[in-house]
């Protein structure tokens, strides 16, 4: 059986699968926070072009689980808000920056 080892714990996954996808199938759809608001995160686009599904894939931080094919012994840890050492971008804005004015 093909395993990666996610935070510690087995998790299977099928050949071809990403690690984000294997994630997926084992019912984990978020896996990490943002820095601000702590919201979860997990997949949001599917091909590498937001930074919503980082992990640390055999110690190198902020990997982009949807870009990273699963791979049998690899080792997977979530991390929690900070990419810190990585080149991703925290897109979280507070609700209030989303708020149009209704004055007319």
């Amino acid at each position: 059986m093909n395993e990666i080892i996610v935070d510690g714990e087995p998790l299977p996954f099928v050949e071809g699968q990403t690690v984000a996808a294997a994630l997926v199938a084992a019912g984990r759809v978020a896996w990490r926070t943002t820095r601000v608001g702590h919201r979860p995160r997990g997949v949001f686009c599917g091909i590498g072009v937001c930074f919503d599904c980082l992990v640390t894939i055999d110690g190198a931080g902020g990997r982009r689980a949807c870009l990273v094919p699963a791979r049998t012994g690899m080792t997977v840890a979530t991390e929690d808000g900070d990419t810190e050492g990585s080149d991703a971008e925290d897109s979280d804005t507070e609700d209030s920056d989303a708020e149009e004015s209704d004055d007319e």
